[in-house]
């Protein structure tokens, strides 16, 4: 198989575990005979103090014509400290998605076992949570009429939703739901906010074509306090931009650390992938950084959007045995972890790497 993909590095920590999401896609291209062709674009702060432009055009025309796209972090302490800034990283983010139609936003949170105690949450309510969340990405408060006015004292940001909005994620989520444990729950606030009563009425109407899928409506709080209390109630959730953004990051801590988590923005054309951490520029430059959700997010882009499902489950596995080898980055290790078998970002994707090689090679002889 021949592919394109570009990688977008972007700010902070992207460019350090962007580089091992490389590293694994290049192995995975040598053991099994596949063709990547890898290009580089800039997108966020890099973009802006090269070009003044955090989507610069010819950075669009690439991901317009390539066959997926790596993608690290945006954001800059500059701009977090500077809330009158005109231009900043995240709007190259935002404009990418919408230019590129990605309206669906998947995210796993899958637990690995060996990383029962990492997470804040008893072992015995995270042991066997597996949920797929659907946030919706185009729509919503981030994309809503904004502004100020009373002298610059009031401000708003609309929350907004369109018919076809709701329409095409709840089809995406019914569709995994039919694949899974046929059961999808539907967040929103639907006892306050005219929009999410909107979304909850379009939600019911496709419910209609998917007899076999059973669904539950909850309010967002509760649905917040639920995640912690009981996650393996959860299998397929939809919800909203907002909503999706708050409760997948509180979902991190199923997982242990927002290190381990992936994610895939898709619509109808290019798939982008990248882990769900920022930019983290307290940690940048130190090597520290956990390549594994980089590394996962190579997975689901071999799996989505090259259908190499044979390959995306090796990654998987390859990430499975290197942490029951008792192999952490500093943010999933503890007081019980050996010194030497706590990795930096560079070795724990050459590790990654060397693991995929022995599953290759182990198959390889078995079929012999």
């Amino acid at each position: 198989m021949k592919k394109k993909i570009t990688i977008l590095p972007g700010d902070g920590i992207g460019k350090e575990v962007t580089e091992s999401g490389k590293k694994v896609l290049e192995q995975i291209a040598d053991c099994f005979g596949h063709d990547f062709i890898f290009d580089e674009a800039l997108i966020g702060h890099e973009a802006i103090e090269a070009t003044g432009n955090p989507l610069p055009d010819e950075t669009l025309t690439k991901l317009k014509n390539c066959d997926a796209i790596l993608f690290g972090a945006v954001g800059h302490p500059k701009y977090d400290n500077d809330p009158s800034a005109k231009i900043r990283p995240e709007q190259g983010l935002l404009k990418m998605r919408k230019e590129l139609g990605l309206y669906a936003n998947l995210r796993p949170i899958k637990l690995f076992d060996e990383l029962l105690e990492a997470s804040s949450i008893k072992p015995e309510i995270l042991k066997g949570a597996d949920i797929l969340f659907f946030r919706e990405l185009t729509g919503d408060v981030y994309f809503g009429e904004r502004g100020r006015k009373d002298n610059n004292d009031t401000a708003y940001d609309t929350m907004i939703y369109s018919r076809y909005e709701v329409e095409r994620i709840a089809h995406k989520a019914f569709k995994a739901a039919q694949t899974r444990s046929k059961k999808l729950t539907s967040v929103d606030k639907a006892n306050v906010l005219e929009s999410s009563r909107l979304w909850r009425e379009v939600v019911q109407e496709v419910a209609k074509q998917y007899p076999d899928v059973k669904v539950e409506h909850m309010f967002v709080d509760a649905a917040a306090m639920k995640l912690i209390q009981n996650p393996k109630s959860f299998d397929v959730v939809v919800t909203g931009n907002l909503f999706g953004d708050i409760l997948t990051d509180e979902a991190s801590q199923i997982a242990g650390s927002m290190g381990m988590l992936a994610s895939a923005s898709v619509g109808d054309t290019v798939g982008l992938y990248e882990p769900i951490h920022g930019s983290a520029h307290d940690i940048t430059g130190k090597g520290i950084a956990n390549p594994l959700a980089s590394i996962l997010s190579a997975a689901l882009l071999l799996d989505i959007s090259f259908g190499l499902k044979e390959e995306a489950d090796t990654v998987i596995k390859a990430v499975e045995q290197t942490l029951k080898e008792g192999y952490r980055t500093r943010d999933i290790a503890d007081a019980k972890t050996p010194h030497e078998k706590v990795l930096g970002t560079e070795v724990m994707g050459n590790v990654v790497c060397n693991q995929i090689r022995m599953l290759v090679s182990v198959d390889q002889k078995a079929n012999a």
